[in-house]
């Protein structure tokens, strides 16, 4: 027994303490890190949802634009929209269509 607790009464007692108090200082360092506090710790997580909320939009306005551009290939395609003076319908032109 160390000589510092062979005089002390309840040495089994704090020397327990003294045990959970290293076992709740070993769980923080693995839990935490090198940070002090946790509620350090916390501050990153609203990051992070943020983070995958601004990449969920990023990639939800890719999609949307590359739609766009599909539809527009197959507009053109079909004729639609070709002759900007007719309102976008039937793809007929002045010159077609029967005189009257």
């Amino acid at each position: 027994m160390p000589e510092a607790f062979r005089f002390t009464p309840n040495a089994e007692q704090y020397l327990l303490q003294a045990d959970a108090l290293r076992r709740r200082q070993l769980r923080a360092a693995l839990l935490y890190g090198s940070s002090r506090y946790w509620r350090r710790r916390q501050r990153v997580w609203p990051a992070v949802i943020g983070g995958v909320i601004l990449i969920a939009i990023i990639c939800g306005g890719i999609a949307v634009a590359a739609a766009f551009e599909m539809q527009q290939e197959v507009n053109e395609e079909r004729g639609i929209g070709r002759f900007p003076g007719t309102g976008g319908g039937g793809g007929e032109t002045a010159e077609e269509s029967p005189a009257e």
